[in-house]
């Protein structure tokens, strides 16, 4: 779940560069950030809730435990079967819990970290000071019309060069030209 938002995240980084409007890539970043720390929120509910599966698990389990230990005091060994059936299942349901647990919390720091992380590159790119990929400058659209004249002129007087030197080599060829 969390990783679709940080790809997210990441495309508005690379597509930064296409983008002539901060505003809207800064929202974009703002809009990512929110929906991750949205997932993150659901992460941790998710470990709230095996939390208390893990919580009633153990009571199950004490419970099958504490019947096949009065199970043995009577002498039928059907019931103390069952109940060791019982409190087996128990403790295996126990462990895959504790294991769910552990892996849910590891991905709940992970992403909190990445939420981090995104929070800063957000701050960052509100600042005008973005990593290095996505720190290129606002275009400026005075300059790069000025930019855009220049060249045009620059290439226009390369083109007439290039007219008026073959305009001399044909008219010296044809002998017009003293």
């Amino acid at each position: 779940m969390f990783e679709g938002f940080r790809a997210r995240f990441d495309r508005i980084f690379d597509e930064q560069g296409g983008r002539p409007d901060a505003r809207a890539y800064i929202s974009g970043l703002r809009d990512a950030v929110v929906e991750a720390r949205a997932a993150v929120s659901a992460m941790r509910d998710g470990v709230a809730v095996t939390e208390r599966e893990l919580a009633a698990e153990r009571r199950q389990l004490d419970d099958a435990e504490r019947r096949g230990r009065l199970a043995a005091e009577v002498p039928d060994p059907e019931t103390v079967a069952v109940a060791e059936r019982f409190a087996a299942r128990h403790r295996e349901r126990v462990g895959v819990l504790e294991r769910k647990l552990a892996v849910q919390r590891d991905e709940v720091a992970m992403a909190e970290r990445e939420v981090e992380e995104m929070t800063a590159q957000l701050r960052q790119a509100q600042q005008g000071m973005g990593p290095a990929q996505a720190a290129r400058p606002a275009p400026d659209p005075a300059a790069d019309l000025e930019s855009d004249l220049m060249a045009a002129r620059a290439e226009r007087a390369r083109h007439e060069a290039a007219v008026e030197a073959q305009l001399a080599h044909l008219k010296k060829k044809l002998g017009k030209d003293p």
